[in-house]
């Protein structure tokens, strides 16, 4: 990517700095160049999906005639049609990595497995006609009694063979039964969180052109390596016939880490039509079609001493599933490394239902899990009448509690400790609705956030020219997360240039391959390539340098050298890099690095990035009305490389901590197997009225063990317990806890308590009006 940069003083490491997204001007001037907008040299043919009318059965018949004679259309693609793919094959692939990359046919049989599965393809001169012929096709069915009832459907509840990235499905440690049978305290309690669908704000969509043989994908991936497996495997061709290309993606949560209809269809009629082919799908469409977070159903329970120490833990959850393809939710899997106690117990089940698969959603386990537990601990706490955040730290593990290993840093009691000194903590009121400010109760409420960090295998491409201009190239994406800029910032700092002399490129699958932008592992794994690869480079230099003879280091033996403020720098000798490249490699030079999936560092040590969440609510004491007035999270996640891009992407979890609040869910229809609210229109997400005040602090502590630069992966700790936050800010408020969720009115109204009006209604000591959060 080419584009002016800030100049920053190379001499101080730009790692650390707040730097401004380097491909921010493309993006607000309209510039950045997503899935549908690519240009194509040959007039390109649109494609449009008419999706089945039932949730489960088959066709037994299609009339596609009148939709054929319409106005522009060029093809129209049925099961009757369909070039020849391999069959989708079992519910649960052999090994995790296939789920990525197996194929994934479309229009192979008659088959209904979901609501809205495509049915056909419509391809047309214009996209308006494809979908006016779409509606005139005619599909009769053979519609068979469908299950789409979690609730109902629990009796066939089964243990899956594992859960999401192959964790185990169960865990247990102790005798959790006993021991929760003789707590002096107990909690046990059934949370419920609801299906959610991921909404970036780029839709899935594909341009698909061959040539030859061999096809390019012009699409909005996450991962381009699964992307080309899942095409390749799907078309019966080599991986290297299928280039991907994704230099941008609008958003995509998890959803865009495997390849969906839209592409598949759109590379199948453009290899039929020979002629490029545009698939997009509509924002309904994606609902059916674009994977969601599953409905499911968390029994909690908590057996602690009367001094509010943990004796027993227990998480257990029963997810729906897809009948055609497994998907696990890993959802109890964070408690096994989050609290101390003997003896533990985490299970997960699934009930197959006639949906569509779910697939990772922001945060997959830790979100919906943590918006169960963390009220849960929160109830515990009320019990006991001790405050929350002391609560938490008398159950503080000095060693991770079910791996039994080390913990490579861990500083969530400072969070907790940090985060109430900034928030006014103190405050609080511990007796629920106890706090009334006019005709508002105001509560606060904290919950402690924890995700793994992990690194990917990847690899990274760099050249510098003979001019000084540095190249970088990877097939890692940005996903609105300012990859481009933290990558940019790696390069520079690493050889003592200006960020205006360096040109990221990424989302082409041509480059050195990479883990992708998934799991908060992206900057890590990426940018430990895009590291080993300058190091190598400069090796490459010196060694050049010390042999050329019109070099100033000529015959130089090894030593302390610096690469600083676009200088090389060798004792007593210095001359600028660009200079030194002209004249002893004038035709430039590259170089490669590359970081392994797994160490040492890994196996031995409990991993994760940690925070805490503190938000404070109003509630409107006649309608239940919930209002957000501030929030507050203290993240630590290692060394920060850029604190600007940090903040965003944690400001952004606080967003969807909200949503999963208080807002966000899909209906589904359990007589017809629909998500009946789908569009943003009756899916609600929060809007810029929903936020108020929010705030981030970061507690840096470098992680020698999690890569070179020290850094932990922050993506999806925003999510992870921002919405319990909010849950327990609620109970503190109005002393009614709600464990269906999200959160709305109608279940907080009945419990209110009656406040009867008075001349002068008793206030907190602080209102949130003339409070802000302590520096």
């Amino acid at each position: 990517m080419t584009k002016s940069a800030p100049v920053v003083d190379s001499r101080k490491s730009l790692i650390g700095q707040p730097i401004d997204r380097i491909d921010g001007e493309l993006k607000v001037t309209g510039a950045a160049t997503y899935a549908y907008e690519h240009p194509s040299d040959t007039p390109v043919a649109f494609g449009y999906i008419l999706g089945a009318g039932i949730a489960r059965g088959r066709i037994t018949a299609m009339d596609t005639r009148r939709a054929e004679s319409a106005p522009g259309v060029v093809h129209v693609m049925t099961y009757r049609n369909a070039p020849a793919q391999p069959a989708f094959g079992p519910s649960v692939t052999r090994e995790v990595r296939e789920v990525f990359t197996r194929a994934r046919p479309a229009f192979s049989t008659n088959r209904i497995r979901y609501y809205d599965e495509p049915v056909a393809l419509v391809v047309a001169e214009t996209f308006e006609a494809a979908r006016g012929a779409a509606g005139l096709i005619t599909v009769e069915y053979e519609n068979e009694r469908g299950a789409y009832d979690l609730d109902s459907q629990l009796a066939d509840a089964y243990a899956p063979q594992r859960t999401n990235a192959g964790f185990q499905t169960d865990s247990l440690v102790g005798d959790f039964e006993a021991a929760f049978a003789g707590s002096d305290v107990k909690v046990d309690a059934i949370y419920t969180t609801p299906y959610e669908h991921h909404n970036p704000m780029e839709p899935h969509a594909t341009l698909a052109v061959w040539f030859g043989d061999e096809v390019t994908i012009y699409t909005s991936a996450q991962t381009l390596a699964n992307f080309r497996a899942g095409i390749a495997n799907t078309l019966q061709i080599p991986g290297e016939k299928v280039r991907i290309v994704s230099p941008f993606v609008g958003g995509g949560f998890g959803s865009k880490l495997i390849v969906h209809q839209d592409t598949i269809l759109a590379a199948l009629a453009a290899r039929q039509l020979r002629r490029p082919v545009k698939v997009a799908l509509t924002r309904q469409q994606m609902f059916a079609n674009a994977g969601h977070r599953a409905k499911m159903i968390q029994s909690v329970r908590l057996g602690a001493d009367r001094e509010g120490r943990l004796t027993s833990i227990a998480h257990e959850v029963c997810s729906a599933t897809a009948r055609f393809e497994e998907f696990c939710e890993q959802t109890a899997v964070f408690g096994r490394s989050l609290y101390a106690a003997a003896n533990r117990m985490t299970r997960h089940r699934l009930v197959g239902l006639d949906t569509n698969r779910g697939e990772w959603m922001r945060s997959p386990g830790e979100a919906p899990g943590m918006l169960a537990f963390e009220c849960a601990m929160d109830e515990l706490a009320n019990q006991i009448g001790m405050d929350p955040i002391e609560l938490r730290i008398r159950n503080e593990p000095t060693i991770d509690p079910e791996r039994n290993v080390p913990f490579s840093t861990r500083n969530l009691v400072s969070c907790m400790q940090e985060g109430a000194r900034r928030f006014g903590w103190d405050q609080r009121r511990a007796k629920p609705g106890s706090a009334l400010e006019g005709r508002k109760l105001v509560g606060f409420g904290m919950a402690a956030a924890i995700r793994p960090n992990y690194i990917g295998a990847s690899a990274a491409r760099i050249r510098i020219d003979g001019k000084g201009q540095v190249k970088v190239e990877l097939d890692m994406t940005d996903i609105g997360t300012g990859t481009y800029t933290i990558l940019a910032q790696i390069t520079a700092s690493s050889l003592g240039l200006p960020l205006s002399a360096i040109d990221v490129r990424l989302g082409d699958s041509g480059f050195p391959r990479t883990a992708g932008s998934g799991g908060s592992w992206g900057a890590a794994s990426a940018g430990s390539a895009v590291h080993n690869a300058c190091e190598t480079l400069k090796q490459k230099i010196l060694m050049s340098a010390r042999e050329a003879a019109e070099s100033p280091f000529h015959g130089l033996n090894n030593g302390q050298t610096d690469f600083v403020n676009g200088q090389i720098r060798a004792g007593n000798r210095s001359v600028g890099l660009a200079e030194l490249i002209n004249r002893i490699a004038p035709q430039g030079l590259d170089a490669h690095g590359a970081v392994e999936a797994a160490s040492d560092n890994y196996r031995n040590f409990s991993q994760h990035s940690y925070g805490a969440h503190f938000a404070e609510v109003a509630v409107d004491v006649d309608t239940a009305e919930i209002r957000l007035r501030r929030m507050l999270s203290v993240i630590g996640a290692g060394r920060i490389l850029n604190p600007k891009t940090a903040r965003s992407q944690i400001l952004g979890g606080m967003i969807w901590g909200i949503g999963a609040a208080l807002m966000e869910e899909s209906v589904l229809d359990p007589r017809y197997g629909h998500f009946v609210n789908h569009d943003l229109a009756e899916y609600h997400v929060p809007v810029s009225a929903d936020v108020p005040e929010l705030d981030v602090v970061f507690l840096e502590e470098a992680d020698s063990n999690a890569n070179v630069f020290g850094s932990k992966g922050i993506g999806e700790l925003g999510v992870c317990g921002a919405g319990a936050a909010i849950a327990n800010a609620i109970f503190n408020a109005t002393g009614t806890r709600v464990r269906e969720f999200p959160i709305t009115l109608d279940k907080v109204l009945a419990g209110l308590p009656v406040h009867k009006s008075r001349p002068k209604q008793e206030r907190i000591n602080a209102p949130s009006s003339e409070y802000r959060t302590r520096p």
